[in-house]
């Protein structure tokens, strides 16, 4: 049986130091997607986050609905919505309006909050978000469902609450749960049915988790009655690719020092990347957490961690800003180019073609050789030479 193709995507964080203008960042991640879309990537994937100066999109709603406005095909999904900071009527009240004037391009992805800063601001214990995160998220499905409901917790008061429009999307739009080595994300996602987003698998920790998430996530669906869906987990990683390894290694300093400052020195989410920028590139690259070279070096991430995985349905590329802007959009071409074909099968019949001209060259050659020697031969008769 063949394989259903690999759709690719991005996660769009996004990463920008402190010391660029924020609204043109803000301009060049919404081109990002515009490009993105000419380029028939799949997917964009768009972070909320409320501090730490870096990531600066706080709403990924009014980003998608402005991004819908700009492109034809790609689907847009929050990633992720931190379900802990909103009402969980609300979440589903605003997600229902994008299905609709998205016309259905629109997800919903979930997570618990990865920034303690967030958290902190909100007054939100770190050991009861995922808590939290699941209480909403049972109260969000049910509301898509079309349930009325009636939920109080320590956090929210629902009192028959229900959704005043239906779904755009029949029976509801796409829904993806974040998760990354705990198995609450898994869990959580088997338990309805939903899709997985494995945002650090290409992480040490993330990657050996990779088979073991998926396990927990299978035997959680088939718990509640849910068929496991392999075309339903995205993995993501970061990837920056170049004609050759050596301009992307050169490429991604411009950006790289920027970006491991605010994971080693801002956030709290520890990189253990140290020393020079070419010691930092070889460690990035060498424990498999980040492609930065061809798009062979990039094929051969994709199909180390469908080996790892057993398989999934999407690849996200970390938006990182490693590089300047022109080699950004650049990496995105040659991904488009180069890599996403080897896992779509679009050139499946192009190669069978080729292939069987290859090997009736011989016999063609002869054919036409002796095509024209009787073409001569006929002419030298009829003209009596």
């Amino acid at each position: 049986m063949t394989p259903a193709p690999l759709r690719f995507g991005i996660f769009l964080a996004p990463f920008h130091p402190v010391r660029e203008d924020p609204t043109a960042a803000l301009d060049r991640d919404m081109a990002l997607v515009e490009w993105l879309d000419e380029l028939r990537f799949d997917e964009a994937w768009i972070g909320e986050h409320h501090s730490a100066a870096y990531e600066i999109i706080a709403s990924p709603e009014i980003f998608m609905g402005i991004a819908a406005e700009r492109t034809r095909h790609i689907r847009l999904g929050t990633g992720v919505v931190s379900l802990p900071y909103h009402n969980p009527f609300m979440v589903a009240e605003r997600m229902v309006q994008l299905d609709h004037m998205t016309r259905g391009r629109c997800m919903l992805g979930v997570g618990p909050g990865s920034l303690q800063s967030d958290a902190y601001m909100l007054g939100l214990e770190p050991t009861e978000q995922r808590r939290m995160m699941e209480e909403s998220l049972d109260v969000v499905m049910r509301l898509l469902a079309g349930e009325v409901v009636t939920a109080k917790t320590d956090w929210f008061d629902l009192r028959e609450a229900r959704l005043h429009l239906d779904g755009f999307s029949d029976p509801h739009l796409e829904v993806a749960v974040a998760s990354q080595i705990s198995p609450a994300g898994a869990r959580m996602a088997g338990k309805h049915g939903l899709g997985l987003l494995s945002v650090g698998a290409t992480s040490s920790a993330g990657f050996n988790m990779l088979a073991a998430n998926y396990s927990i996530y299978a035997s959680e669906c088939e718990k509640h009655g849910h068929s496991p869906n392999r075309a339903g987990w995205r993995l993501v990683g970061p990837m920056h690719v170049a004609e050759t390894t050596a301009r992307a290694r050169e490429n991604v300093k411009f950006g790289l020092e920027d970006w491991l400052f605010y994971f080693q020195k801002v956030a709290n989410l520890p990189l253990g990347a140290e020393g020079s920028l070419e010691e930092a590139i070889d460690q990035l690259v060498g424990g498999g957490f980040a492609v930065i070279g061809s798009p062979d070096d990039a094929i051969e991430q994709i199909e180390r961690l469908q080996e790892e995985s057993g398989g999934f349905g999407a690849y996200l590329v970390m938006a990182t800003n490693w590089a300047d802007w022109e080699q950004t959009k650049r990496s995105y071409e040659l991904i488009s180019r180069y890599v996403m074909p080897c896992f779509q099968g679009r050139n499946r019949a192009r190669l069978a073609s080729m292939q069987s001209t290859m090997a009736k060259r011989p016999e063609f050659q002869g054919g036409y050789s002796a095509a024209v020697q009787k073409e001569i031969q006929d002419y030298n008769a009829k003209s009596g030479s």
